[in-house]
């Protein structure tokens, strides 16, 4: 009777810290999409035109995204006169890469990893929001410091398969850094300098580190919510 006792008391103190441990989960996460804006308002965003430049050594690259939610995206950059395109839409992806880049400036296929990875970017408000919806597991590592900020440790494991480590501020609920592998290679992405757009903050700079390329920072220099985006900007030429 004693063993059944102590083991009633085990079972019961397992499920109670698996309960407060997913409370804990849902409770920084929540937090979270409240900072960011909050539901309603992350919701009322369809579309969003991102018009960024990214400094490479001592070039700046100019680069305008634009994104139909869920659906379509459209990178495209200005390399030394050439422009570079990449596109999904509806599942599928092509792009163009500049002979100076090794392609040969007409529409090709985009390879799988890169398919993926642009594919990720369908949703601009990251893999926490609505993460029981999507499929996406989410664990607390623990609470850790990033550059001298308290900052909670939550690993998520994408419905796909991908692990993604993010920093989510203790203070402010904003992430301010994750780590994942990046067309199979591991690298880290620093946010910072969040403004109000239309109600829901983003990041206005984004440091890559980059294992080939090193640093590679992103400026966020206009943001435009809800634009008309004709599906013929997607379409493959």
């Amino acid at each position: 009777m004693k063993k059944t006792n102590k083991l009633l008391i085990v079972a019961l103190a397992v499920l109670f810290s698996v309960d407060t441990y997913a409370q804990t989960v849902d409770e920084i996460v929540d937090k979270h999409v409240a900072a960011m804006g909050g539901m309603d308002k992350m919701n009322a965003i369809k579309t969003l035109v991102m018009e960024r430049s990214m400094a490479v050594n001592t070039m700046e690259i100019p680069m305008v995204t634009k994104l139909v939610v869920g659906k379509s995206i459209r990178n495209e950059s200005t390399v030394m006169g050439n422009k570079m395109i990449q596109v999904v839409d509806n599942g599928k992806g092509w792009m163009i890469r500049p002979t100076m880049m090794g392609g040969t400036g007409e529409p090709e296929d985009m390879p799988a990893d890169q398919l993926k990875q642009n594919t990720a970017s369908l949703d601009p408000f990251g893999s926490l929001v609505n993460y029981k919806e999507k499929g996406n597991k989410v664990e607390l590592v623990g609470k850790e410091k990033v550059d001298k900020k308290d900052v909670f440790h939550l690993k998520i494991t994408t419905k796909d398969g991908q692990v993604i480590d993010q920093y989510v501020d203790a203070n402010t609920f904003l992430v301010n850094k994750l780590k994942a592998s990046f067309n199979g290679q591991e690298g880290e992405i620093n946010f910072s300098d969040y403004k109000e757009v239309e109600g829901v903050k983003f990041s206005n700079t984004m440091d890559m580190t980059n294992p080939q390329m090193g640093v590679l920072t992103f400026i966020t220099n206009k943001i435009t919510v809800n634009s008309n985006l004709d599906d013929s900007v997607f379409k493959r030429p």
